[in-house]
């Protein structure tokens, strides 16, 4: 379902695979983050890095009363501060998709799901 904006001009509709996109793109230009898993990893039984050209499966986009819940599901490269990159993360992704969509971003989760050494 998308996220409806109305204006003078009219209606802006904005799709959660949009959202998507845009929050895993603002992620991946995170230092210490290697990729984005699939989050549903218990399903698919494998734990498969995401290229870029698919980002939103690593992302899942919640509307919760008048503002966005973001999920990030990552892969972070060993030896780097789990949570500054994490920190790091969320602030990237919360900014970024506050100045391109004008939505309010409630929260962005991230959930560390492997560490990965070069």
């Amino acid at each position: 379902m998308p996220i409806e904006l109305s204006g003078e001009l009219g209606t802006i509709s904005i799709t959660h695979e949009v959202i998507a996109n845009l929050a895993g793109a603002a992620a991946m230009e995170c230092y210490g983050l290697v990729g984005m898993v699939s989050r549903n990893q218990l399903m698919d039984g494998i734990a498969e890095l995401i290229r870029k050209e698919n980002l939103s499966r690593g992302v899942e986009i919640r509307m919760e009363r008048d503002a966005i819940s973001v999920d990030l599901y990552i892969v972070v490269s060993y030896g780097v501060k789990i949570s500054e990159v994490a920190s790091n993360v969320q602030s990237r992704v919360k900014y970024i998709l506050r100045e391109n969509t004008g939505l309010e971003i409630s929260e962005v989760n991230v959930f560390i799901q492997d560490v990965r050494v070069s």
